[in-house]
């Protein structure tokens, strides 16, 4: 609080404590201005349409939550959720876990050549477009492709297909290449996380007779609660939203083995016209997201008490 200043009285005291108030507020109406009217006027606008079956020019008929029951009984629109789900496997578990090794790599070569290296060809995806990547991994994994080709020098080429083509691969194909673009950025922000560490820390378990491994797990990974659960919230969130990727490579196919919400709403809004029905699976998305965002959360700030 602001020391009382000698002569003045208290009431203009108390007036300057609320002007400085008001002109705090004048700072953040833009923002929140902004924010209301480009993301929580657009929610407003998902939920109402998602109560109609409208084509998005004609009039709009109420339908109330049949829409919603539509997208759980559909197996079409059940069955992208499914994918979503399967994609953080990919997307989440894969470069978390990987992150951490080639970080807790890196921190012990931190002062080689070759730790600036691999830190920028790890974040080279991050800064390449989605829609490049996409492109190239199809090429990459396509039936005549690089990777069938070095499959073949090895004398595996039994095992060559078409991966995004196959029924059996497609999926676990588009989760391999999200892992690619997630693994950079998590590497990147759990090596940050390292260098906030005590090196005593470590110095005090090697004195006690501790191996690499025992450091990682009973120091390293503790202390990096905060940059994991940011990681895997990061991660998660792209697995469920993801859209540019599978768009480029497969387009949802082949059949609808690849086909996720972000996918699946693309196509009823803008090729169906089933405007309500999109907007119900874009609603049950976000509670999707949100369902499975806030338990990390609450995770790393039980941690960190």
């Amino acid at each position: 609080m602001t020391p009382p200043v000698p002569g003045r009285p208290a009431h203009r005291r108390v007036a300057t404590a609320k002007t400085r108030g008001w002109a705090g507020w004048l700072f953040v109406v833009p923002a929140l201005a902004f924010y209301a009217v480009f993301v929580l006027r657009p929610i407003a606008l998902t939920f109402q349409y998602s109560l109609y079956r409208w084509d998005g020019i004609g009039p709009s008929t109420w339908v109330g939550l049949a829409n919603y029951g539509k997208v759980f009984t559909d197996p079409d629109l059940y069955d992208s959720l499914i994918n979503a789900v399967k994609l953080i496997v990919f997307f989440s578990a894969i470069p978390v876990l990987l992150g951490l090794a080639i970080a807790a790599t890196i921190r012990r070569i931190a002062q080689s050549r070759l730790a600036l290296v691999a830190r920028t060809v790890l974040f080279l995806p991050q800064v390449i477009p989605l829609v490049a990547a996409g492109i190239a991994w199809s090429w990459l994994l396509s039936s005549t492709g690089v990777v069938n080709q070095f499959l073949s020098l090895l004398g595996l080429g039994g095992v060559t297909r078409a991966w995004l083509g196959d029924l059996s691969t497609a999926l676990p194909a588009v989760g391999m290449i999200g892992a690619w673009v997630l693994l950079g950025l998590c590497t990147l922000l759990l090596l940050a996380g390292m260098s906030k560490i005590d090196p005593a820390l470590y110095e005090a378990a090697r004195l006690d007779g501790a191996g690499a491994w025992r450091e990682f797990a009973s120091i390293t990974v503790p202390s990096l609660r905060q940059e994991i659960a940011v990681c895997v919230t990061v991660t998660v969130i792209a697995a469920l939203a993801s859209f540019d990727i599978i768009y480029i490579s497969t387009q949802g196919g082949p059949g609808n083995t690849t086909m996720v919400p972000g996918l699946q709403i693309f196509y009823l809004a803008f090729s169906e016209r089933q405007v309500g029905m999109a907007s119900a699976l874009a609603v049950v998305l976000m509670v999707l997201v949100i369902a499975c965002a806030l338990p990390i959360q609450w995770f790393a700030k039980d941690g960190k008490r």
